[in-house]
């Protein structure tokens, strides 16, 4: 296991010192919550345009969106109870690490382990995915969800594998929510 953690932290300082005057505006445009709003928004509205009125099934269209806030919600939810179970320190808090990185975005709550970010960002872009079935989609959304995660690491809030495990945690848990949704005895309730 010590071994893991040196990679963890070898990879840390590697990654988080790769940097630049334009990456770090980059990486904190891709870290801040708020400027993705309308993407949110514009998913939302491509869901109730694209299920509800175009293919005329608003039960459908509403239980995609229901779906992707319950995806939120348990992401987010659950990255934090395993935070505070795990109590891992966030690289800012880690006193082998004082001085050795560099925190763009301040230190950050104690704990890190896993991002929420990469765990909120993988869901959305996983069930998105899914349901959308569009490849030009799948990619964009993708990409954009891996550097807002790579973020996380750039701007010095959590080590690898905080990242990596937010994004198992997020891919599969929008796999199973959309599997759940697919289910026929589901599919079966939205038609009548």
């Amino acid at each position: 296991m010590e071994w893991l953690l040196n990679i963890d932290y070898s990879l840390l300082i590697f990654l988080n010192s790769l940097h630049s005057g334009f990456l770090d505006v980059l990486m904190m445009l891709f870290t801040a919550k708020y400027p993705w709003i309308p993407l949110y928004v514009a998913i939302a509205f491509y869901i109730f345009y694209n299920f509800g009125h175009k293919e005329g099934n608003y039960k459908y269209a509403f239980l995609l969106f229901v779906s992707a806030l319950i995806i939120f919600a348990i992401t987010d939810m659950g990255s934090t109870a395993i935070k505070h179970s795990t109590m891992r320190f966030r690289p800012g808090h880690h006193p082998a690490l004082e001085g050795v990185i560099r925190l763009l975005d301040g230190k950050g709550g104690f704990y890190g382990f896993f991002s929420s970010h990469a765990s909120n960002v993988f869901g959305l872009a996983t069930f998105t995915s899914l349901a959308f079935k569009k490849r030009w989609y799948s990619i964009t959304i993708f990409a954009w969800a891996f550097l807002v995660s790579y973020s996380r690491i750039y701007v010095g809030r959590h080590f690898p594998s905080d990242v990596i495990c937010g994004m198992i945690f997020g891919f599969l848990v929008a796999y199973l929510i959309f599997s759940i949704i697919q289910l026929k005895i589901v599919r079966n309730l939205i038609n009548k």
